[in-house]
């Protein structure tokens, strides 16, 4: 579990941090007493709860987790403060937790047992995949990297496509649009489909790719991912949906309408 905590008064933040990090020995937990910085380090760190005090100079905490919320849809937003008129704007929010100052181990654990969106367990043994907002791959809390572009684009349609086999045309299709036609991207899938399948083995998850002759798919049960857990109903994935759908990819749209249109019901 990786958790931030940001308040620009600097006894407050390191008073803030130990108590997170004595209630969760496990959790990689780190401070920051600008938004920024907190901004840019989730930029390349998937965070899973924030600890924010509202009331901070340049940018307060309520702008903050709006931008953390765009970000990392599923992220806790506790907010930690010394003050509880907020209370109204943070339940707009959806943020998991509020807690008044002093922050007391009591507060703290009470908080991280009472997750909004819960943390998948064991998720360093399994990929997470992130679909609402911007699709993402994350594997021990770290993004992957691919070695094509394309490759991530592929993985992201093998995840819209909840399991089913694809063929190699219908890849075409999807990733080239009309210039599938002209037929001279076939070497290119092949490098691609190679690509995903060895950089997922780098991790000792190859056994998410399901392959049959001219065909490859993901199997839903291999990993973690939000989209899987609002099909399935579950808690985590119905709150984490707030709207947005593999923003980056324009064939999504049609999935993005569906969850548009079940959400009105």
């Amino acid at each position: 579990m990786t958790i931030i905590a940001v308040d620009d008064e600097k006894i407050a933040l390191e008073g803030l941090v130990n108590t997170i990090r004595q209630v969760s020995p496990e959790a990689d937990v780190y401070g920051f007493r600008k938004a920024k910085d907190a901004l840019d380090f989730v930029g390349s760190h998937p965070c899973d709860v924030a600890f924010l005090d509202i009331e901070m100079r340049a940018m307060n905490g309520m702008e903050l987790a709006r931008l953390l919320k765009l970000k990392y849809p599923q992220v806790n937003i506790v907010f930690a403060t010394g003050y509880d008129e907020y209370m109204s704007q943070a339940f707009l929010l959806r943020a998991s937790g509020y807690v008044t100052k002093p922050v007391t181990r009591e507060k703290v654990k009470q908080e991280l047992e009472n997750l909004r969106n819960p943390v998948p367990i064991c998720q360093e043994k399994k990929l997470r995949v992130q679909t609402f907002g911007n699709f993402e791959v994350f594997y021990g809390g770290e993004p992957v990297r691919f070695f094509y572009s394309k490759t991530k684009e592929m993985m992201a349609y093998l995840i819209d496509r909840n399991g089913a086999l694809c063929t190699n045309g219908e890849l075409m299709a999807v990733l080239w649009e009309d210039e599938a036609k002209t037929g001279g991207h076939t070497s290119y899938l092949k490098n691609i489909r190679k690509d995903l399948i060895n950089t997922l083995a780098k991790y000792g998850v190859e056994d998410a790719v399901i392959r049959q002759r001219g065909m490859i798919g993901i199997s839903p049960q291999k990993i973690s991912c939000d989209y899987f857990d609002w099909i399935a109903g579950r808690p985590s994935g119905l709150n984490a949906y707030r709207g947005e759908y593999m923003n980056q990819y324009p064939w999504s749209e049609f999935t993005h309408g569906v969850l548009e249109k079940t959400g009105e019901h």
